[in-house]
């Protein structure tokens, strides 16, 4: 099975190859994986060495000069240590960009705090109008990637090593319905979709489905809200999307509940599927805070 990261970036090559406006800027990440990116034409691709924030507006030049940029680095390089840059290059001046991450929350759980984001989308969202985007398989990323390279917007689209079993028909700010039941509404967020489906066997709750967390689908939400209990499973900080889900609900009076990766700093090492053990996010814990959620 093809990763994620490696189809955003495949799919990538071949909107650059397809598309002479699409520019790609790297920060020394991956820059292998994109060879065919600076063979094609390296007059549209740049590689300015381990420096995002230069890597950021370097993606602006490209964007005021009428060009698509896409740019790539893992989760934290961009998401935090350049998210001054995003916001001043890209949200005060309502350009248009696309921002690979991968890493997110802790990929890289071996490579200790420098490198894990849970609080990744949480940043992203301190800047108005940004789109966010957390795909749950490889093709996935792809459908989403060329629903939004052009649009002109700050599209931050974030790739996980851990993926569902299956891809879904995923579209651009748009819920799927996996399971409709009566008792509660789970809102199951990119690779969280199988743990939760599994998690929730046997219990009679709705079970829907978000790559797409801004804009968030209001509508299907309300449509298809079931009992009292919403539930959102989130691959990052819980309560992430808190306040998403709030303004989707308006006035109808729920019980909001996050299943995520709890507000402490880890300090475990290990693989991906490791933490989420440790982190009650495989999906015994999930089951165990879904459960006490609803009662």
């Amino acid at each position: 099975m093809i990763a994620m990261r490696g189809q955003a970036i495949d799919t990538v090559a071949e909107l650059f190859e397809d598309d002479p406006r699409v520019a790609v800027v790297l920060a020394e990440i991956s820059v292998d994986r994109f060879n065919p990116v600076f063979a094609h034409d390296p007059a549209r691709a740049v590689n300015v060495g381990i420096m995002e924030q230069t890597m950021v507006g370097v993606a602006a030049g490209y964007a005021l000069e009428g060009f698509h940029p896409v740019i790539h680095t893992i989760t934290p390089f961009v998401a935090e240590r350049a998210l001054e840059q995003l916001k001043l290059d890209f949200g005060h001046q309502q350009l248009g960009v696309l921002v690979i991450t991968v890493g997110g929350s802790y990929d890289y759980g071996s490579e200790g705090p420098t490198h894990h984001s849970p609080g990744d989308v949480q940043a992203l969202f301190t800047i108005p109008a940004t789109e966010i985007l957390v795909p749950g398989a490889a093709a996935e990323a792809d459908r989403l990637v060329r629903a939004t390279y052009a649009n002109g917007h700050l599209t931050y689209l974030r790739t996980q090593l851990v993926t569902n079993r299956e891809p879904r028909d995923v579209e651009f700010g748009r819920l799927l319905v996996e399971r409709r039941g009566t008792r509660a509404t789970v809102v199951a967020v990119g690779p969280m979709l199988d743990r939760t489906l599994d998690a929730t066997a046997g219990m009679d709750v709705t079970v829907l489905y978000a790559t797409t967390v801004s804009p968030f689908d209001a509508e299907t939400l309300n449509r298809e809200l079931a009992g009292d209990d919403v539930i959102v499973v989130e691959p990052f900080y819980a309560g992430t999307l808190a306040g998403v889900l709030s303004e989707a609900l308006g006035d109808r009076p729920v019980r909001l509940h996050a299943v995520g990766v709890p507000r402490a700093m880890i300090r475990d090492y290990g693989t991906p599927e490791q933490l989420d053990h440790v982190l009650g996010l495989d999906g015994a814990g999930i089951r165990r805070q879904i459960a006490s959620a609803i009662g």
